[in-house]
């Protein structure tokens, strides 16, 4: 059975080996929800969505470095911690989407200081998913 959640995570072009290290990490050690304590292994990786043969619309090119992937089985805090653990050039312009499944919207992560925050959408941690 799978447990998909949708990640994007936007940067700044300096930040791509940052990024780079994160798909790496989501590959080979990220830590997996519903197989035991401390389990990790290959949840999925992130792709470049806004490279010059990427099918935007508009005609024009994206002007921003964003990446995403679904993910299997991903356990979302420990990705939200590794991100903060990361070494980002611009930590100030990092953006980490996050809408885990049966879930109608992202949740968006900034870092404040050295601490990635929740900013997106504030007071509706509770809302009721689409299954109910």
């Amino acid at each position: 059975m799978s447990h998909v959640a949708n990640v994007m995570i936007s940067v700044e072009s300096g930040d791509r080996p940052a990024v780079e290290e994160l798909s790496q990490w989501l590959q080979t050690s990220a830590l997996r929800r519903g197989f035991g304590p401390g389990a990790v292994g290959w949840v999925g990786s992130l792709n470049e969505t806004t490279g010059s043969d990427t099918g935007w619309g508009g005609g024009k090119y994206p002007e921003c470095d964003v990446y995403a992937g679904a993910l299997n089985h991903a356990d979302l805090a420990g990705l939200v911690a590794h991100v903060e653990r990361s070494v980002w050039k611009h930590p100030e312009f990092v953006q980490l989407f996050v809408m885990d499944q049966e879930q109608a919207y992202f949740r968006v992560w900034m870092f404040h200081g050295a601490k990635l925050r929740q900013i997106a959408p504030e007071g509706r941690e509770d809302e009721v998913s689409l299954s109910e």
